[in-house]
């Protein structure tokens, strides 16, 4: 990861941790609670949020140039995570990195 600046490997590094963070929290806490942290619309998202954090990532990875798309479409699904999982609650973490992610992809797709 030599090849990389320091910006875009702290985007990977947190897009990964995104990815991560939502799969694992959707997988065990949502399933757990069930309710509204089931709801197809809240479940979905929390998948496409990790699947799009994930290729962005390797995008950014593998040096395409195309990663400042796929990096503007990840900051705004992380947003928008981030803002249902605030509003369902109980997922501070998520929120948190969701938000993160959302800046640093930002940044990247600039």
């Amino acid at each position: 990861m030599q090849h990389l600046s320091s910006e875009m490997r702290e985007c990977i590094k947190t897009c990964l941790t995104c990815y991560a963070t939502c799969t694992a929290t959707a997988m065990n806490h949502c399933l757990e609670m069930g309710g509204a942290h089931t709801e197809k619309k809240h479940f979905t998202l929390m998948m496409a949020c990790a699947e799009m954090c994930r290729t962005s990532a390797h995008f950014m990875l593998i040096g395409t140039e195309h990663h400042r798309h796929t990096c503007r479409e990840c900051a705004e699904i992380c947003e928008e995570c981030a803002n249902d999982c605030e509003r369902i609650g109980d997922m501070d973490e998520c929120v948190r990195i969701c938000r993160q992610c959302a800046e640093h992809c930002r940044k990247m797709a600039a």
